[in-house]
């Protein structure tokens, strides 16, 4: 445990600077990860950008598949017929939802990231020609 350093009037408070610096410091780390986050050149695999719209994808396709199986077992079961008449119809519009979301989001994807590389070409440029 460190004691902080004791003041000309023996209190033991830290000196207002080393207070300021501290808050300072965080409000730095917010703001650069945010601004490194945007401007960072640092490539991404596709895998990294594409992933959560493709597990959306694949669970609602697999959703909707799971809702055709128990539609056509209404048809064929006499047996709780009215409880697969019931939930099929559910899975099916979940499944389907899910798989046009994340069939939506590739796309949104794709526009995101053209505009990222043509703001990076941008900020080059500008710092290319303003920084001389």
């Amino acid at each position: 445990i460190e004691i902080p350093p004791k003041s000309p009037d023996g209190s033991e408070k830290s000196p207002p600077s080393q207070e300021l610096l501290t808050s300072n410091t965080a409000s730095t780390l917010c703001i650069s990860s945010r601004s490194e986050s945007v401007w960072t050149s640092a490539s991404r695999s596709k895998w990294d950008i594409y992933h959560k719209p493709v597990i959306v994808v694949s669970v609602g396709a697999a959703i909707f598949l799971f809702g055709i199986v128990i539609t056509s077992l209404s048809c064929f079961q006499i047996k709780n017929k009215k409880v697969y008449k019931m939930c099929g119809p559910a899975f099916l519009s979940l499944g389907l939802m899910l798989l046009v979301c994340g069939l939506v989001w590739i796309p949104i994807i794709r526009k995101k990231q053209k505009q990222r590389q043509k703001s990076q070409f941008l900020q080059t440029l500008r710092s290319f020609f303003f920084n001389r």
